[in-house]
């Protein structure tokens, strides 16, 4: 029987099929393709065999970039004067875009410390944030856009594990914060290729129901949430592998359970609730609460991190507006674990979800050729950012709005109870 046919069982086997997962699923990677991929120190093991993988595909270079909690440390203590917190490698960013134009996929294993910046100055990590935002937008447009596959693929550190699972020895926490990925991840099961084609199947189905639809608008309801999210016109709901622009079908997220489309950004009103903390950044915000009017947030509020939210809002005109709103049914796989990852990636495929900042355009039909402006009048929101924040529970209901102004129930306490469910 072929190793794929076998259930894994080993940490060896789980890791090695994580690695194929984000190869052949998350990237779909072609003979000839280079990768350009990021990663923590800590997650090297898995880099490894990526990069094995990968090569087996047919990748001609595989270029890991490694990056260290150590150093981004020494920065904010060390680092003077001010201005320095206003400088990114630019340099870095134009080359990676410049790899992407040239046919490069995109991929990054994360597993940052969600606490790493929490201790430092408020204002020197939102310099610095800003800083790198700005300078990589050349490359983070290539990939808003769909202009190239990628993929996102998680790995335990300890700085995340002591995050997820407090009071326990670090070995022990990092092994159980892999068991926990590797469920999330669907690689325990014999043939983890063909679970993710059944998983996408049933994302796939809950997206054409959704466009067939065309909602003028969405409608949370819920403690704290009484948010009306008008969307883009012309916009298309996504999920699972989509299509990128070079022809090539990946899995943008290992796990996802979401489908998502573009609001638009002159037409979010009401207020919002957070239902779990953000990690962004290496500072973690707690309790957001927020008001919009006519797209734009008026009011923001948290009770840990409030400086740092409020600095983020005021990155550009476009980062206190939403480029993103999510549906993921409260019995996710991993909302069903009843473990808080304080990571984006696990944490946003537990609860829908908006993000401000910067639109997947992907998500408008015809948009080829058509001018930035033009796509802003149909509703697509342009930042430096991009930041997704939970506010799904079991306690949210949603109805989409038709553009008669009719009223249909789509989630009742964090369920769909229309379309496939």
């Amino acid at each position: 029987m072929p190793d794929d046919a076998m259930p894994a069982t080993t940490f060896e086997a789980k890791l090695d099929k994580l690695a194929a997962l984000a190869v052949r699923v998350g990237l779909n990677l072609r003979p000839g393709q280079e990768v350009v991929m990021t990663a923590p120190l800590e997650a090297m093991p898995l880099v490894r065999r990526i990069a094995e993988h990968a090569y087996k595909a047919g990748a001609t270079l595989v270029t890991p970039l490694i990056s260290d909690d150590a150093v981004a440390l020494a920065r904010y203590r060390h680092a003077h004067p001010a201005e320095a917190f206003d400088v990114a490698p630019g340099w870095l960013f134009n080359a990676m875009a410049e790899a992407f134009r040239a046919g490069a996929a995109r991929l990054a294993v994360v597993g940052d410390d969600p606490t790493l910046l929490s201790a430092e100055d408020p204002e020197k990590v939102a310099r610095a944030n800003k800083a790198r935002s700005m300078a990589y937008r050349p490359a983070l447009e290539l990939i808003t856009s769909f202009s190239i596959n990628w993929n996102l693929v998680p790995a335990a550190t300890p700085g995340w594990a002591r995050q997820v699972f407090p009071g326990v020895p670090d070995d022990e926490a990092v092994a159980k914060l892999w068991d926990a990925i590797f469920a999330a991840c669907r690689v325990e099961v014999a043939d983890p290729v063909a679970e993710w084609a059944r998983h996408n199947a049933t994302l796939h189905a809950r997206t054409a129901f959704l466009n067939g639809k065309d909602f003028a608008a969405i409608h949370f309801r819920g403690p704290g949430t009484d948010l009306r999210v008008g969307l883009a016109d012309g916009h298309l709901w996504a999920g699972g592998a989509e299509p990128a622009k070079n022809g090539i079908t990946c899995n943008p997220n290992i796990p996802t359970e979401e489908v998502f489309t573009t609001p638009h950004r002159l037409r979010v009103d009401g207020t919002v609730r957070s239902t779990k903390p953000l990690a962004y950044q290496g500072t973690l915000i707690e309790d957001i609460s927020v008001r919009f009017e006519s797209g734009r947030i008026v009011e923001a509020n948290a009770s840990k991190g409030a400086e740092v939210l409020r600095k983020v809002l005021t990155t550009d005109e476009g980062a206190a507006r939403l480029g993103e709103v999510a549906l993921v049914p409260h019995s996710s796989p991993i909302s069903k674990s009843g473990l808080l990852f304080r990571n984006t990636l696990f944490d946003e495929n537990a609860a829908s979800h908006i993000a401000l900042g910067q639109a997947y355009t992907t998500c408008l039909r015809d948009t080829a050729g058509v001018p930035k402006d033009k796509l802003a009048e149909r509703g697509a929101n342009a930042s430096l950012i991009h930041i997704d924040w939970m506010i799904g529970s079991g306690g949210v209901d949603l109805d989409g709005v038709t553009k008669s102004g009719a009223v249909e129930p789509l989630m009742r306490k964090g369920e769909f109870v229309a379309g496939p469910v």
